[in-house]
């Protein structure tokens, strides 16, 4: 299972505005942060806003804060006003056209693993996933604050790996098996 782009940056989202409560943020300074464009993320704040999670203000000094504490915001909740659509395979779906339905145990199976999916996230809160000392917003504090575990933390910047050298005018090398 894959959670949809609109949820994922609506965490994101929900944990940069926990790691600035002193103040309105915008969907500029969010999308640059997250490299993520404005449109959409516009579109997830309307709806995060629809759903209570944010309150947003509007004008020139306008932008978005928490609507709760960051442990009052359960994870499944959240996943669940996010995704549009959770039925995981045909069958559990509105328009269910599979010719092996009443005759095939997958349903329940997948029903059951979503469920579990989801009680786990519904004991989860937003609080639960913020990093200590919240998300940095300057590039430099998070490469100081990456642990060196080789692990990417929640706010550190992905760095696409070394690409090899290549020297021109060379054969390139011949494996043997």
């Amino acid at each position: 299972m894959r959670l949809t782009n609109m949820s994922d940056y609506a965490v994101r989202l929900l944990m940069y505005l926990s790691s600035h409560r002193d103040r309105l943020c915008t969907i500029a300074e969010i999308a640059q942060f997250y490299r993520i464009s404005e449109p959409h993320l516009m579109k997830i704040t309307h709806r995060l806003a629809q759903h209570g999670w944010i309150h947003t203000v509007r004008g020139k000094n306008g932008g978005m804060r928490l609507a709760h504490e960051p442990a009052d915001i359960p994870l499944g909740a959240l996943i669940r006003d996010m995704e549009n659509d959770l039925a995981l395979v045909e069958c559990m779906g509105g328009e269910n056209h599979c010719i092996l339905s009443g005759h095939c145990g997958l349903k329940p199976v997948i029903a059951g693993a979503l469920q579990a999916f989801m009680d786990y996230l519904d004991a989860r809160s937003l609080a639960d996933i913020l990093p200590p000392g919240g998300i940095a917003t300057d590039r430099r504090q998070e490469r100081a604050t990456d642990t060196g575990t080789g692990i990417a933390s929640a706010t550190s910047v992905a760095k696409a790996p070394a690409r090899p050298r290549v020297r021109r005018n060379q054969p390139a090398p011949v494996s043997r098996i």
